[in-house]
């Protein structure tokens, strides 16, 4: 399933990097701890934060994330919606909470992957 798919299903805003909507999403990540997200996300994952600061783009970029979800209406700073653009990282924005957007992104079929 592409990040299109998902923002199309779940009516997501995309705030940065459109251009890059044709990525696969290979499993979910939900976190708000970056260092959590830096050693346990992997590639192909879409992440899921109510962090809006420039830092989580730094994370996605080295995690070769499939994309970022902002939950809960909050808005991305302007300068993490540079950086973005700047480094090809979506950024989508949704009114859902958290676990909310977890449990429809799981009856979507993104998952948690098994540890390789």
């Amino acid at each position: 399933m592409t990040l299109e798919d998902v923002v199309e299903a779940l009516n997501l805003d995309v705030r940065a990097g459109a251009s890059e909507l044709d990525r696969e999403v290979e499993g979910g990540y939900v976190s708000d701890l970056l260092s959590d997200v830096i050693a346990g996300a992997r590639e192909g994952d879409l992440w899921v934060t109510l962090q809006l600061h420039q830092n989580i783009v730094a994370v996605a970029f080295l995690n070769n994330l499939a994309g970022i979800v902002i939950v809960g209406g909050r808005e991305p700073d302007p300068d993490t919606l540079e950086k973005a653009e700047d480094q090809g990282v979506p950024i989508m924005v949704t009114a859902m909470p958290t676990y909310e957007l977890a449990g429809k992104l799981y009856e979507m079929g993104i998952r948690r992957r098994a540890d390789a």
